[in-house]
């Protein structure tokens, strides 16, 4: 069982109004993966609103890819072991980074609230954290979007339509 989860929520863009809630959805979002992978011990993560224009930077400095992006991990684990805060003894797990302005393009496209694309991006990029990639294909990607839509059906944002967006789409 989790001890406890500190997410740290930053919104370092203006393109796009936060809308009321999306910080608690987050954190849920964040709680409900980690209590399916049966995470032990307190875990901390960073969540980070940017803006296109940033998100392209950042895929371009670590990924050598030109193009904005609606989410990017940074994981601070390998094979399950991470870093230790020293101040908290919290697991650190990683950095994920939202472009808030690609899931409003996203909700709208897929034709579900930005909160649900938001929560989506997040479970995603969780699992990402927690070691699990779909970059491959083949039964990875399976059990990966197995265990989003476990997260996402368990917080009441269960698939009304297949809504992930392949980065070549």
């Amino acid at each position: 069982m989790t001890d406890k989860v500190k997410v740290i929520i930053a919104n370092d863009q203006n393109e796009v109004k936060i809308p009321t809630g999306v910080r608690m959805l987050i954190r849920r979002c964040c709680h409900a993966v980690l209590a399916g992978e049966n995470f032990s011990g307190s875990a901390e993560i960073s969540v980070t609103f940017v803006d296109d224009e940033r998100i392209r930077e950042l895929n371009r400095q670590y990924r050598n890819i030109d193009k904005s992006t609606d989410v990017l991990s940074f994981p601070l684990g390998i094979d399950g072991v991470y870093d230790i805060n020293n101040d908290t003894g919290a697991q650190m797990l990683g950095d994920i980074v939202i472009s808030m302005q690609h899931a409003v393009e996203q909700a709208k496209l897929y034709g579900h609230s930005l909160q649900r694309e938001v929560g989506f991006l997040t479970v995603h990029s969780m699992l990402h954290l927690l070691g699990y990639d779909h970059e491959a294909g083949g039964l990875e990607m399976v059990r990966m979007r197995e265990k989003e839509e476990a997260a996402l059906t368990q917080l009441g944002l269960g698939r009304g339509a297949s809504y992930y967006m392949d980065d070549e789409a």
